[in-house]
């Protein structure tokens, strides 16, 4: 079973997205019982008093709009422990790329990549944060999920 970690700055837009994104297309497939995935941020500033907030209202109805279910979901930091938990980290940007790097101490095993790499771009997810544009991460994230799909199956770790 391999293990996935998508993970953004604050753990309530882009890598939650992907997160429940990811989960939807592996249940299409078929292949639920053989993935875990998860998500998380690099920073704290989305948890207060040990209790992260949950899925930003916009990112939640992009996922609506595009019938893809938003499980719970309550923010969490990514720790350096996780790098022992995991098999692929997937970052949304290069900033979240630098901040995984100092949590982790680098990355000796390669588990970290970038989300649209798969997908053969050198570019960051969109950040709607800042942007506004759910839209245009939904299409991103989808982009790059089914290009990380594509990339498990054929490595023949689904």
């Amino acid at each position: 079973m391999i293990r996935v970690m998508f993970v953004c700055h604050g753990n309530i837009c882009r890598s939650p997205m992907a997160e429940m994104m990811m989960k939807e297309l592996v249940r299409q497939e078929g292949l639920a019982g053989r993935i875990v995935i998860a998500s998380a941020g690099t920073s704290d500033e989305e948890i207060l008093n040990g209790i992260g907030n949950p899925v930003y209202p916009p990112a939640r109805a992009v996922l609506k709009q595009h019938g893809i279910p938003c499980e719970p979901h309550r923010a969490a930091q990514l720790r350096k422990s996780d790098y022992a938990d995991y098999d692929l980290f997937i970052c949304m940007d290069s900033l979240n790329l630098r901040n995984i790097m100092r949590i982790f101490g680098g990355d000796p095993a390669g588990k970290v990549r970038s989300m649209l790499s798969f997908a053969g771009r050198d570019a960051d997810v969109s950040d709607p944060w800042f942007s506004g544009r759910f839209d245009t991460a939904y299409a991103d994230i989808d982009e790059g999920c089914r290009a990380l799909l594509q990339y498990l199956k054929k490595e023949g770790l689904l």
